[in-house]
């Protein structure tokens, strides 16, 4: 197959961390052909979705993890795949990139789909499952969300298209910033905010569980640095093995079958005790942690899923 990856810069990845490299890796291994290019390059063009990119082999060489051919002009009909993989923030650049990419529908498989990344960004797809997330609010009104904290007292407050743990505050019953953050947020940006109960147990860690294509697959455990309540990775979180907890399958058969139906192929949801708090649909991570821990090749595990949905 010919597969394109619209990715953040290849040569900036961690080939021991970076699920796009491992996703690469694996579809190099399977025979395909690989093309990469970055999301300023994808162009609508009288009619056709093109890219400005390069042919693309991938190595497990540090520093190099990446070999890179003449910048060339393409056509994304004429691929088999292309990967949807740059990082957020979810804003109207990767917007209107999922607006481009909805238009290769019925010609090219996108995963994951983008029509669904877009209505369905990390912190509101969870909002379709009120009986499995901690209690949430989300709102601009500043009176909304001191009436939620004043309710919860001890609560998280983010913003709502924030990723890697950037601007995530705990604000417990004695904390006097709420209105000092909220002006500073408000401040630099028009989207609202989004504030949920703080869960005690994020202190054992917040568990990443991977789905392909709606079916869990594996966890691992991030677990916060010394002092820190955030748990993400970027920030110094710790990856521990951990196996699938009953509860965690319960939230899996409670979500999967949406997902699977949306065609959103790769998934990472996170979950705190027995709360599920994100369900990572825009670039999740975790492979190469999980395949670690597990021994099992979850790259592989998606190739199937996507090359069983092309026949």
């Amino acid at each position: 197959m010919k597969i394109a990856f619209q990715m953040d810069p290849i040569g900036n990845v961690d080939i021991n961390a970076d699920s796009s490299f491992r996703l690469a890796e694996e579809a190099q291994a399977r025979g395909h052909e690989l093309f990469y290019y970055s999301p300023d390059r994808l162009a609508y063009q009288q009619g056709r979705i093109t890219a400005r990119g390069q042919d693309m082999s991938v190595q497990r060489v540090a520093g190099q993890p990446a070999i890179l051919g003449k910048l060339r002009d393409v056509d994304l009909a004429d691929f088999d795949v292309v990967w949807l993989r740059q990082d957020p923030p979810f804003d109207m650049h990767y917007i209107t990139s999922t607006h481009l990419l909805d238009r290769l529908r019925g010609t090219t498989l996108v995963v994951n789909d983008p029509f669904w990344v877009r209505n369905y960004p990390e912190k509101l797809l969870v909002l379709d499952f009120p009986d499995l997330t901690p209690p949430t609010t989300i709102a601009r009104d500043l009176d909304t969300i001191k009436a939620f904290k004043a309710e919860h007292r001890d609560i998280i407050l983010k913003p709502l298209y924030g990723n890697g743990g950037a601007g995530v505050f705990r604000l417990d019953e004695n904390d006097r910033n709420l209105t000092s953050l909220y002006e500073l947020f408000t401040g630099f940006s028009r989207e609202p905010l989004i504030v949920q109960k703080f869960l005690p147990d994020v202190r054992n860690g917040d568990k990443r569980v991977i789905l392909v294509d709606g079916e869990p697959v594996g966890a691992i455990n991030r677990v916060p640095a010394e002092g820190e309540t955030r748990s993400n990775m970027h920030v110094g979180g710790r990856p521990e093995q951990i196996g699938l907890s009953a509860r965690d399958r319960e939230i899996c058969a409670a979500i999967g079958p949406l997902l699977r139906e949306k065609g959103q192929i790769f998934v990472g949801i996170d979950v705190i005790g027995d709360y599920l708090t994100e369900i990572n649909v825009t670039s999740p991570t975790g492979i190469q942690e999980l395949e670690r821990f597990d021994g099992v090749n979850i790259a592989e595990k998606i190739w199937l899923a996507i090359e069983g949905k092309l026949g």
